[in-house]
């Protein structure tokens, strides 16, 4: 058989390869480490070690020992109530009884994980409570930031705190005098509600929304030998996106919708502030257009994940020792083009010959028809307006091998980790079945009843809802839902910029890093079944490491989405 060579413009020269090799030093890479994580300092590292730097516990920087001493002179504390969560958090006060601490010359500090509640007394009362409970801290001076009810664990253990009301405040805002006062207030306000038991514990923290040619290749990890490079270049939910304009800013697709009718085109769910990033757009609405003027352009992978999907194959190719040796495999075990050959060989060599899009107008997928102006507290429920529909260009997608709402839940999680982890225990394993080539197919909608009192219990028996979703940064994350709704606020200029109620995601545990970090905005969150939780909008913790992760229900979006396009409905399951 004659050799098949790649074409001239794909023969690497020297200096490249180099690079390659540099990279590939930099990059250690874990046996399901996922494509799309190399988007800070941290994702140079394999998977095990982003995870352990995310834990909290890289606190030998000069910032976190000067807010460490700061804080520790008025509460003791302070850097051990809450060791172990992402952010690496600081406790400016907690009240109630003193948490357990280890002690002796080289004793080392408890790693902690936060946990949902459900099924609390205060939980049928709390979304008018809480409002009086942020009410009284804006009385009094207390510039918080987030308020999410939860609880507390040692790693990998049941609970051992009472409900926690867990209260973020701008860095370096609030003294120890009068956060203690706060919880005084805060405590006898929850006790005149008919609650005792509750804690107040305050923490440093901000709230941030997640900003961050060829056709689009189809996605198939069971035919494909290198999918772990591929699915970034794929429609499959996860999808990195940016606009065209400003790259810089990404995001993430959450779900596919089809309007019926003649068109029936297909659009793309996102947030608002990802298809018209706020630093460079006017908080305006843009409603669906026809004409071709001044369209807004949407691309797939951005500026970081574009370079993000570069390295990952530069570290492959410098693991190899040769990109041209690499491709030249795949297009040997192809061979050459046979008449009679399988149409699926012949599609998967044009694939990989198509594979790097080096010019973002070769990325263009769609553009914006449709951006709800970005607003808090927004009707009765009072939940963030924070949404945008992208309409697919139709040739820009192999529609007879598009597989629609699904999510790719492989890449950090192996079959077996994924299965233990989102079904814990044995009974629930009998009947388990790893979802075909990880692609779990969205179905429907987890009801608020689902979220207040689930029906799901955790390794150590506690009752939890599960959810996993794959975004830009983080890859494939699984978290805990809050039992009970947090509150968030928003600051600009020292001055109020929005307020909102919002369902908070926790991290799995401290082995398993954020659920969430920037340039996740926009990805779907599902339980194990598929059913959509809703879509993801920003988080609390540092400016780097998230605590929490906020989503946006999606009934609510639904039928934001069906007062402008009210023949949509969610792409159908693809067989």
């Amino acid at each position: 058989m004659e050799t098949r060579t790649m074409p001239s413009d794909f023969i690497i020269d020297e200096g490249f390869l180099n690079s390659c090799k540099e990279v590939s030093i930099r990059t250690v890479r874990g046996p399901h480490a996922s494509p799309t994580t190399n988007l800070d300092p941290l994702a140079s590292l394999s998977s095990t070690l982003y995870q352990l730097k995310n834990l909290g516990t890289e606190d030998d920087s000069y910032s976190y020992i000067s807010d460490a001493q700061r804080l520790s002179a008025f509460y003791p504390n302070a850097t051990f109530d809450f060791y172990g969560v992402p952010s690496a958090a600081l406790c400016v006060y907690k009240s109630g009884s003193a948490w357990p601490v280890r002690t002796g010359p080289e004793a080392q500090r408890i790693i902690r994980e936060v946990r949902g509640v459900h099924g609390h007394p205060m939980q049928p009362v709390w979304l008018e409570l809480g409002q009086r409970v942020y009410k009284l801290l804006d009385e009094m001076g207390v510039h918080w930031t987030s308020i999410d009810p939860l609880a507390f664990a040692e790693a990998g253990k049941k609970s051992f705190s009472p409900l926690l009301l867990w209260i973020g405040v701008v860095p370096g805002s609030l003294q120890y005098k009068l956060a203690n006062t706060a919880a005084e207030a805060v405590t006898k306000l929850i006790s005149e509600a008919g609650f005792s038991g509750v804690e107040i514990g305050f923490r440093e923290s901000i709230v941030t929304p997640f900003f961050a040619g060829p056709k689009m290749l189809s996605f198939d990890p069971f035919k494909d030998p290198i999918s772990e490079f591929t699915k970034p270049f794929t429609p499959t939910l996860g999808l990195s996106i940016a606009p065209l304009k400003s790259p810089h800013y990404e995001g993430t697709g959450a779900l596919y919708i089809r309007e019926q009718g003649q068109d029936g085109r297909v659009l793309l769910l996102t947030c608002a502030h990802v298809a018209r990033p706020p630093p460079d757009h006017c908080n305006t609405a843009l409603l669906d257009k026809t004409s071709k003027k001044s369209r807004e352009y949407i691309i797939a992978l951005g500026h970081s994940g574009y370079i993000s999907a570069l390295q990952s194959m530069m570290g492959a190719i410098g693991d190899l020792d040769h990109m041209n040796k690499d491709w030249q495999d795949i297009l040997d075990r192809l061979g050459e083009a046979q008449e009679d050959e399988p149409e699926t060989i012949t599609q998967m060599r044009e694939e990989h010959l198509n594979l790097l899009w080096n010019l973002p107008n070769d990325r263009i997928i769609g553009e914006v028809i449709h951006v709800e102006p970005i607003a808090a507290s927004v009707g009765p429920q009072k939940l963030p307006e924070d949404w945008a529909l992208i309409a697919l260009h139709e040739n820009k997608f192999e529609w007879d091998k598009f597989k629609g709402n699904v999510v790719y839940i492989g890449g950090n999680l192996s079959s077996a980790e994924y299965g233990k982890l989102m079904f814990p225990t044995d009974d629930e394993r009998i009947n388990y079945a790893y979802p075909k080539d990880g692609l779990l197919q969205v179905r429907g909608v987890i009801q608020l009843d689902d979220i207040y009192n689930p029906k799901h219990l955790d390794v150590n028996g506690e009752q939890c809802l599960l959810v996993v979703k794959n975004g830009l940064t983080t890859g494939t994350t699984i978290g805990r839902v809050l039992g009970m709704e947090s509150f968030t606020r928003v600051y600009k200029e020292f001055k109020i910029a929005k307020t909102s109620i919002e369902f908070g995601v926790l991290s799995y545990g401290t082995t398993k890093g954020p659920f969430s970090a920037a340039g996740d905005s926009g990805s779907i969150v599902l339980d194990r079944n598929g059913d959509i939780l809703g879509m993801l909008t920003g988080g609390a913790g540092t400016a780097n490491r998230t605590d929490v992760t906020y989503v946006t229900p999606y009934a609510y979006l639904d039928k934001a989405i069906k007062k402008y396009f009210p023949n949509s409905s969610l792409y159908e399951a693809v067989a």
